[in-house]
């Protein structure tokens, strides 16, 4: 499990480091040193577990995981010096949706471990356990279910495309009934400061995608790697480095291509602002299956390159100024044409 640690003090977060360090499977995605930190940690790149103090300066950690369960909700294990000393906030924390506590595993002088360590591993299997399963039972109801009633956004953009796509997401709806993917242009190391610049924005919930997420209605996710998103028949998104000579990574038309041969509901699909030719054959794939495809028009581009693509083929059903573009996709989430 990637784990993110929140503490203040450096010889607590080195003991939680070393401990981790003996479970090959663990490995610390980010270390935070208060609260605040953890809810930006989060926002930015959230982990499978996150390991939460209580007392830190700034924000304390039932305030952080009060935030936390809010904006970006992921499972959270109490991790504090004294459990009995700490009694109050423990359960204010576990009432913010925190799964359990335990307290610091130590270190004797000999480097042996103290009787901490075997709970606090333990109480993290259990946890993985449990994320495990809820995960697998989310996945067979998605694929089962989902795919044939949920619809679907995608959207693709290139040079010029964050601030097309802020534009976009900025008027969307926080209770919008569609999945919504965007396919951005950028190296994946840039990809958490336009997640959070992003978040910024817009009234949905918005993440970096990662390997075997589900789309789900209500939520952007973001393609965060230097390889393809995929769309699987499994009703997943995974990465893909195939093809490996489209030197467009993430590539829209390799996103879109997926999409229009394996989602069962019905797809919006949306082309922004870009250089190259990106996503023209992708969304023409989508709209020869009968789905709404946009192209955004010259006028409102920064870089008028894939939208003009795009529209030389008949890619786009409708061809629209930046501006009108998020509320067509409200039009059509609600009505259906």
């Amino acid at each position: 499990m990637r784990i993110g640690i929140v503490n203040d003090l450096p010889m607590a977060v080195e003991m939680l480091r070393r401990t981790l360090a003996a479970v090959p499977a663990h490995q610390v995605a980010w270390v935070a040193t208060n609260g605040r930190e953890a809810v930006e940690a989060c926002a930015l790149d959230l982990p499978d577990l996150v390991l939460m103090d209580l007392t830190m300066p700034e924000m304390n950690g039932v305030e952080a995981t009060r935030r936390i369960m809010a904006a970006t909700p992921c499972p959270i294990l109490v991790v504090t010096a004294s459990i009995d000393a700490n009694v109050p906030e423990v359960y204010d924390a576990m009432g913010y949706g925190a799964l359990d506590a335990v307290e610091v595993p130590t270190m004797a002088s000999d480097g042996a471990r103290s009787a901490r360590t075997q709970p606090f591993l333990a109480k993290i299997a259990n946890i993985a356990r449990l994320i495990q399963d809820s995960s697998l039972t989310r996945r067979k109801a998605a694929a089962v279910q989902a795919p044939a009633a949920q619809r679907l956004i995608g959207i693709g953009a290139s040079a010029g495309g964050p601030a097309a796509v802020a534009g976009v997401l900025g008027k969307l709806p926080g209770d919008l009934p569609a999945a919504v993917v965007v396919i951005q242009h950028l190296d994946a190391q840039f990809v958490p400061g336009l997640v959070h610049w992003l978040g910024q924005h817009t009234a949905l919930p918005i993440r970096a995608a990662v390997e075997g997420d589900v789309p789900e209605a209500g939520t952007v996710l973001v393609a965060a790697t230097n390889d393809h998103l995929v769309y699987r028949p499994t009703g997943e998104l995974g990465y893909t480095s195939d093809p490996r000579n489209n030197h467009y990574r993430p590539s829209v038309d390799v996103f879109f291509e997926s999409v229009a041969q394996r989602w069962r509901g019905p797809v919006v699909a949306v082309l922004l602002s870009g250089m190259g030719r990106d996503g023209a054959k992708g969304l023409k794939s989508l709209r020869d299956k009968g789905h709404l495809t946009i192209a955004q028009d010259e006028a409102t581009s920064a870089v008028y390159g894939m939208p003009k693509a795009a529209a030389a083929i008949g890619a786009a059903a409708e061809i629209l100024p930046l501006n009108s573009i998020a509320a067509r996709l409200v039009q059509a989430c609600y009505n259906g044409i």
